[in-house]
């Protein structure tokens, strides 16, 4: 997508070998000399994957703090997102041209080699620019902790949400006196929500849109509802295989379900059968502005708890601090303090429909009028995520293996309960493997993982 004001910011494509694609990177972020040019004192180079509305929101955010610190010269530069992103962030990273920051999904964090290709946070320069461990939910902090030092900043979460269209609801008899959808606490009054929704519903469109032949979003959903029904994946030490291939045999049955009672039209447009009337849509938290910019009547809850306990897959964009040898001085304090910057003025993040990780702007009268998001903030408190693992994370290993199966399941092509063991043996394969970052081959690395 597009970005407003692109002439000036650098945009890094995939071109040629990843070789050839990592030093354009290094050569597009210069050496020094803008920084001299531009008359600040201390320049930051900051590495992103952001764009889009993200990528707007974002420069709006940098441009308010250059005008608020002229002394700092911040270079962004937006990379592609996925795999080609984090390919050239670990190749700066291993050959000493690394960005002062960068922005990373926390799921990716463990498998980045942390000290080696990432240099952890300096808590107390933190806490020095108002960002503290206090001010977050304590679980997505200590997700970037890992040994005991922070190598992840969270910015957001970002989670998958249940949309619907209140205009259709309310013609069903399914929003509650506040307005908003029933709560829905079992499979049997989902699927009673559906047949309703349908009953009512345009013709020539599906009831709800899951994204049945995308490997990502199949397997996002498949985290939250194998984690609704307590299923874990490895024990503590990460040594053993703690799949349940039984639980994840119902949530597999559950999609498949969508798709055989017909509320789903494999392979629509899901955002577009939304906007033109479908009832519902399971989407990330960043068609917010889409859906709000069609000017629709809808709202967005967390992923319905079908099996009883509350869990919406959750991921976080998260600050790092790619490895550099001699990281310190004037300039690793300025990238603390732009962090620290963007982190606690997150509102304008918001707007995109990702949930601020400073937990002190949730609670401001300004954030608590945005809609839908108010409706969904509670998902801060009930996070599906991937196992902190080296293979995990968005785009990862994990989903590129897994997510496949999902689909296969829910597409009819395989039975629930033999992909769920199919499952189990991938992931028994995948702990057994080595983390190739682990080693001094970093453009291998970062292919990989």
């Amino acid at each position: 997508m597009g970005r407003p004001d692109l002439n000036r910011r650098h945009l890094l494509a995939t071109a040629g070998g990843l070789a050839v694609a990592g030093s354009l990177a290094f050569a597009a972020l210069g050496t020094g000399a803008d920084a001299l040019a531009s008359g600040a004192d201390t320049r930051v180079r900051y590495w992103n994957l952001f764009s889009g509305g993200d990528g707007a929101n974002m420069i709006a955010m940098l441009d308010a703090f250059r005008k608020e610190h002229p002394g700092i010269d911040v270079k962004d530069s937006t990379l592609q997102w996925g795999n080609p992103f984090y390919t050239k962030l670990a190749m700066a990273a291993a050959g000493n041209h690394a960005p002062e920051l960068g922005v990373m999904h926390m799921g990716r964090v463990a498998g980045f080699s942390p000290g080696r290709l990432l240099d952890p946070w300096d808590e107390d320069l933190l806490a020095k620019y108002g960002v503290r461990k206090a001010d977050y939910n304590p679980a997505l902090w200590n997700r970037g902790v890992i040994d005991g030092k922070l190598y992840a900043l969270p910015l957001d979460v970002h989670v998958q949400l249940c949309f619907y269209r209140k205009d259709v609801l309310k013609k069903a008899d399914l929003l509650g006196d506040d307005g908003r959808m029933i709560q829905v606490t079992s499979t049997d009054e989902w699927f009673d929500v559906l047949k309703k929704a349908k009953a009512v519903q345009k013709k020539g469109l599906q009831t709800i849109g899951l994204w049945t032949n995308d490997q990502n979003f199949q397997w996002w959903f498949f985290v939250a509802f194998y984690t609704q029904l307590g299923g874990t994946w490895f024990d503590d030490g990460n040594t053993q295989v703690l799949f349940d291939a039984d639980k994840a045999t119902q949530v597999l049955e559950f999609f498949r379900r969508h798709v055989t009672d017909g509320y789903v039209i494999r392979g629509a447009p899901t955002g577009e059968q939304f906007i033109n009337g479908a009832p519902f849509t399971w989407e990330g938290d960043w068609s917010v502005p889409v859906f709000s910019g069609a000017k629709l009547d809808y709202g967005a809850t967390p992923l319905p708890p079908v099996f009883g306990k509350q869990a919406t897959h959750a991921e976080s964009h998260s600050f790092v601090l790619p490895h550099q040898a001699g990281r310190g001085g004037a300039t690793n304090e300025a990238a603390h303090e732009l962090a620290a910057y963007v982190v606690t003025h997150a509102l304008q993040w918001a707007a995109g429909g990702h949930i601020p990780a400073y937990t002190p702007t949730l609670s401001t009268a300004a954030y608590q009028k945005l809609t839908p998001q108010n409706e969904y903030v509670s998902a801060m408190n009930h996070q599906a995520t991937e196992p902190k693992v080296w293979f995990a994370g968005s785009t990862g290993v994990l989903a590129q293996d897994l997510g496949p199966l999902v689909v296969s399941s829910t597409m009819g092509s395989a039975k629930p309960a033999a992909v769920a063991r199919t499952m189990k043996n991938h992931l028994t394969r995948l702990l057994a493997s080595k983390n190739p970052m682990d080693g001094r081959t970093a453009a291998q690395g970062g292919a990989a993982a």
